[in-house]
């Protein structure tokens, strides 16, 4: 299982606004040159964190603006806001055989360990802030 190359997307995207805002205007053109990919996919990413309130546009002079304080966007508000996954992390065979007792029971067997799971990695995914991503990477590069 993988998830969608659009949470790292998303992240590099908010990273690179972040970093580059007060010396360059934000296009998706701009973006797109930082993480490597076509445009196209950017502002489709860029309309996914708009809708969510996470940047907005202000206008096509200004560019791409993080809408919100960096400590109030979590890796887990980008993870849903840019649709990573269907719902859950674990897809289940939907038509086990009933007839086998192993298929009948196995519902009630792995349900409450992946809900379990999915809790913990949600949980993680929302204790990681952007400001904290911003901070690292600035340390790094020595912003």
């Amino acid at each position: 299982m993988k998830i969608s190359s659009r949470l790292a997307i998303s992240i590099h995207t908010l990273l690179a606004i972040k970093s580059f805002h007060e010396k360059y205007k934000i296009t998706s053109d701009f973006l797109a040159s930082s993480i490597n990919v076509n445009p196209v996919i950017i502002r489709r990413i860029i309309s996914q964190l708009n809708n969510a309130g996470i940047t907005e546009i202000i206008s096509p002079k200004s560019g791409i603006s993080i809408r919100r304080p960096l400590e109030n966007i979590s890796v887990y508000n980008l993870y849903v806001a840019v649709d990573c996954i269907d719902q859950q992390l674990f897809n289940f065979h939907t038509n086990p055989n009933i007839s086998c007792p192993v298929g009948k029971n196995i519902h009630e067997v792995l349900d409450g360990h992946f809900n379990k799971i999915q809790y913990a990695f949600e949980s993680m995914l929302k204790d990681i802030k952007i400001s904290t991503l911003t901070n690292e990477l600035n340390d790094i590069l020595k912003f």
